[in-house]
């Protein structure tokens, strides 16, 4: 009879492991979801303003009869691998020079079109920061989920890391440089 309790008690405890180890695992799951998810909205809008930066260029040209290369680095983001974090900051760029051919030439501001993609411009700005703060948000729950005991036993059985926030900055590392504007 001892050996049946001894038995129970031990499949007792494994099964409260299991269930404690399937809880965490399944909180796990649901961030990395949820952060697929943010990464998804994020990647959409910013192709989003990239083809609107890109549709700018020729409105531009025609407009202000402009001969110079109209942002020029446009092109090149086509052709290289960028993580989302440096396709923002290169974005970012660029809509700034938009922004300066905006206030350089007032004709701009007749032009439907052109008006039609700074106001698009500017949504997607408010877009990109609520998807951005939406991103950072999960990552942070993600990162203590991480940290803490005993979801951080699960994370070292699955393999699960720390992520980064959305600006691509990493507190953990000795690394300053990320820190510069």
């Amino acid at each position: 009879m001892e050996i049946f309790t001894v038995c129970l008690i031990i499949i007792v405890i494994i099964a409260l492991l299991g269930i404690g180890f399937a809880s965490l695992y399944n909180k796990f799951q649901t961030f990395i979801i949820r952060m697929n998810e943010a990464e998804a909205n994020i990647d959409s809008t910013l192709r989003k303003r990239f083809d609107l930066l890109n549709k700018s260029i020729t409105i531009i040209k025609t407009a202000t009869k402009v001969e110079e290369n109209i942002m020029e680095n446009i092109e090149n983001l086509r052709s290289q691998k960028l993580s989302n974090f440096d396709f923002d900051r290169k974005l970012y760029d660029l809509i700034n020079e938009f922004n300066k051919y905006k206030e350089l030439y007032p004709e701009l501001k007749q032009n439907d079109t052109f008006v039609k993609i700074d106001i698009e411009l500017g949504e997607s700005e408010a877009e990109i920061v609520a998807f951005r703060k939406y991103y950072n948000d999960i990552v942070t729950d993600y990162n203590k989920l991480i940290h803490k005991f005993p979801s951080n036993i699960v994370a070292l059985i699955c393999r699960y890391e720390h992520k980064n926030y959305f600006d691509g900055k990493d507190m953990t590392d000795d690394d300053t440089e990320d820190f510069k504007v």
